[in-house]
């Protein structure tokens, strides 16, 4: 198996919902949600890969970085990469259904297994969607982490407590999908918040925040770990690219809890960059329904240790030992 004949393979099971671009940046799916595309206009998800590439790298040779140690610890787990799945549900409206929601979940949950990494799963419109998750993730003894919308708080806690049945690593909540006409969602008040994290022994990550205040409403409710995310510019038209509000947020919080970030990530190079500017680990959507679709849990692995090895190469290239190592000193 090849990334090449993985993205033919995506090619044709995906028709009609994802043209596999040679780059992925929005600009063929403008609006197609339900689909692969971004809102509206598609700037939000436009903006995610434009911000990215607006970052330069300081190529640095005098050094003793040979061997680059891309382990981490996160939620308590040792990983061998920083490269995490993305959340992601809605096989059958979003991808066309060639996958149904346990042959994904599979899929992802193996795959970033098998590369010492980290599957997760997602919610819908029917909890069944999010359950379904959480009992693939109970298969890989409770590796993975199950992300909820953001439902009433009842039926939030009802979610992590089966999550915790699972023994599962962590659980996240997509803030982020609080605009969903599709769903009886809404925006999350503090005290709703802390309501929900302290119902649950597990490290609860809110997946969402785009801005330094609501990055310290996290810090305050009790969160473990935020997700930087403009949904993947799914929700809402005309968001900055996740790259442009890292930096703040991340300098932000200062180390307190964890920050993560997705949005246009597409190599390792890309997640250097997201690490130099304050990241702990990234999460990747797109590039692994590709690789799921076109290779199952064996093209999860693949996508997963090209990009490690090309993060690899990126920490060589710019001097860095370890993840410890990159910072703002890689961006030019």
């Amino acid at each position: 198996m090849t990334m090449k004949t993985v993205r033919e393979a995506a090619r044709e099971k995906l028709k009609g919902y994802c043209r596999v671009c040679p780059e992925c940046n929005g600009k063929a799916c403008v609006g197609e949600v339900p689909g692969m595309g971004g809102a509206g206009t598609g700037a939000s998800f436009k903006n995610n890969v434009e911000a990215l590439a607006a970052y330069r790298i300081n190529l640095r040779t005098l050094h003793g970085a040979k061997n680059p140690n891309t382990k981490l610890e996160l939620f308590g787990q040792e990983l061998t990469t920083p490269i995490i799945a993305a959340p992601i549900t809605g096989n059958k409206f979003n991808m066309g259904g060639a996958l149904n929601e346990e042959e994904w979940a599979e899929a992802i949950l193996r795959g970033c297994q098998d590369e010492g990494s980290l599957g997760t799963t997602g919610d819908g419109p029917d909890v069944a969607l999010y359950n379904s998750g959480v009992d693939q993730i109970a298969k890989f003894q409770g590796r993975g982490i199950p992300f909820t919308k953001p439902r009433e708080p009842e039926e939030v806690i009802k979610c992590l407590k089966r999550a915790e049945e699972a023994n599962v690593v962590a659980v996240g909540m997509d803030v982020d999908a609080a605009g969903l006409i599709t769903m009886a969602v809404g925006p999350k008040p503090l005290d709703d918040l802390k309501l929900i994290i302290s119902s649950t022994r597990l490290p609860v990550i809110l997946k969402g925040i785009m801005t330094v205040d609501e990055a310290e409403l996290a810090i305050e409710a009790g969160a473990a770990g935020i997700v930087v995310s403009n949904h993947g510019g799914r929700m809402i038209d005309h968001t900055p690219g996740t790259a442009e509000t890292l930096p703040e947020i991340a300098a932000a919080v200062d180390g307190r809890i964890a920050v993560l970030v997705d949005g246009g990530i597409r190599s390792g190079v890309d997640v250097l960059k997201m690490l130099a500017l304050g990241a702990d680990a990234v999460l990747i959507g797109r590039p692994l329904v590709i690789a799921a679709y076109g290779g199952g849990a064996e093209g999860v692995a693949l996508t997963v240790r090209r990009m490690t090895n090309e993060l690899k190469q990126a920490m060589i290239l710019t001097g860095c030992a370890s993840l410890n190592d990159i910072s703002m000193d890689v961006i030019f």
